[in-house]
């Protein structure tokens, strides 16, 4: 018996997009019907083949205009900066210490954590994202709050409770050792509990102590399945800092090195000022940079160099972000937008299939997830968005010069779409958002 039956245009990327035109890179239906059962995909095909089988009383949930793709994937997210996004007029190391470090100290509330994980996953699935890789606060309680609350809604996630045992605020220290104990003892009642993952969580080396990332390496070794995530080169005046704490380092990543930290399941946000030799250590060690372009521009730090790192003899692996609250919007359309304007600055391409297949293929692979996630496929989990490309008046007037393009809609939902867009938002089939 089947839990839930969707009809509509089916799209699912199986391959990266080598630019336009490129009709390998994704399987689409103009007519298909996915089947769920038990929370994943068991059936897949055109509507003329399924339909078929199923019973003739069989209630299908029927999209024929708009396109169903894989949930979307943001891949570097802060759930206790939801009230910090749009704070006006500084750069990072400054707007740490004005807007977000006071905001995070209300998290040892916890009360205020569980609103605030309520308000961010209710907003994330509002905008057709159904996994992200998310950072708490200092707080266990806010990682507590945010599983709890994922948990209850069936959504696939990753977080962890920031360590941060240095240049902050006294209410948002830990000490190395606390810090290594709270993270273990959420591994241990939240690392691949249902759906839910751990990410051990060092802020960046400016706010944690050689001895505390000794102690995340040390988490990610005694529990090699969960993941790690940190930021790395996004602002000149952090790189100087943090070269100045770590005299003896090479670099700023090669500091991550030294505390065994790079890896396939490492995750670093920005990548912006790296050197080459930088670059062959995130290569080398499979670790993922993470692109976060409204983010980026809106606190100046610099512009995403991705070819740089793509089109390099052992390429970086990438993901894509929102990085809430630096980044100003939750929608991963309006992210995807906003790398193509990054990109178009650098003469660098950054067409609509290579968006779309990074905010779910992609950013799947990036995880490690390919098979669960990202991809329409039987066996899949069934996180689906439904888009709608004649959300608003504006997208419905250009898209009358667009009908029957595939390619030219896709374009116009990413540089013209954001929560509007999402008609629906499915977790395990069940649908959690709708307009």
């Amino acid at each position: 018996m089947a839990d839930a039956i969707l009809r509509g245009r089916l799209l699912s990327f199986r391959a990266e997009p080598a630019g336009t035109g490129d009709r390998a890179s994704y399987d689409y239906l103009e007519d298909g019907v996915l089947v769920v059962e038990a929370g994943r995909i068991a059936a897949i095909g055109p509507a003329a083949e399924l339909l078929a089988t199923l019973p003739a009383d069989a209630q299908i949930e029927h999209y024929p205009d708009q396109l169903i793709l894989p949930g979307f994937i943001d891949l570097h997210i802060h759930l206790p900066q939801t009230q910090v996004i749009a704070s006006y007029g500084a750069q990072l190391l400054e707007w740490l210490e004005k807007y977000t470090f006071v905001e995070e100290q209300k998290y040892a509330d916890p009360a205020h954590a569980e609103a605030g994980a309520r308000f961010f996953l209710d907003e994330l699935l509002r905008n057709g994202t159904t996994t992200a890789m998310v950072y708490g606060s200092v707080h266990a309680q806010s990682i507590e709050a945010f599983f709890t609350e994922s948990e209850r809604l069936g959504t696939g996630m990753i977080a962890g409770k920031v360590m941060m045992d240095r240049n902050a605020p006294a209410a948002l220290l830990d000490t190395a050792q606390s810090g290594y104990d709270d993270s273990k003892a959420l591994i241990a009642r939240w690392h691949n509990c249902g759906r839910q993952r751990y990410a051990v969580t060092p802020r960046f080396a400016i706010t944690s102590s050689a001895a505390q990332l000794e102690a995340a390496g040390a988490l990610l070794r005694e529990f090699p399945g969960t993941y790690l995530q940190t930021h790395l080169a996004e602002n000149r005046a952090e790189i100087a800092s943090t070269r100045a704490l770590y005299p003896d380092a090479a670099s700023y990543t090669d500091i991550y090195r030294r505390h065994g930290l790079l890896g396939p399941r490492s995750l670093f946000g920005h990548c912006l000022h790296l050197d080459e030799a930088e670059l062959d250590l995130l290569s080398g060690s499979g670790s993922v940079a993470v692109f976060c372009p409204t983010s980026n521009l809106f606190i100046g730090s610099g512009l995403f160099d991705r070819a740089r790192l793509a089109d390099r003899r052992q390429p970086v692996r990438l993901g894509l972000g929102t990085d809430v609250g630096g980044g100003t919007s939750y929608s991963m359309l309006a992210t995807a937008a906003e790398a193509y304007k990054v990109l178009q600055l650098q003469g660098q391409n950054f067409c609509a299939l290579t968006g779309f297949h990074q905010v779910t293929r992609g950013n799947a692979l990036a995880l490690g997830l390919g098979g669960e996630i990202g991809t329409l496929a039987a066996g899949c989990w069934a996180d689906l968005v439904v888009l709608d490309a004649a959300a608003t008046p504006a997208m419905a007037h250009r898209m009358a010069t667009a009908a029957g393009r595939l390619e030219d809609e896709l374009f116009v939902l990413m540089m013209l779409g954001d929560d509007r867009a999402i008609r629906a938002t499915y977790v395990q089939g069940r649908c959690a958002a709708r307009k």
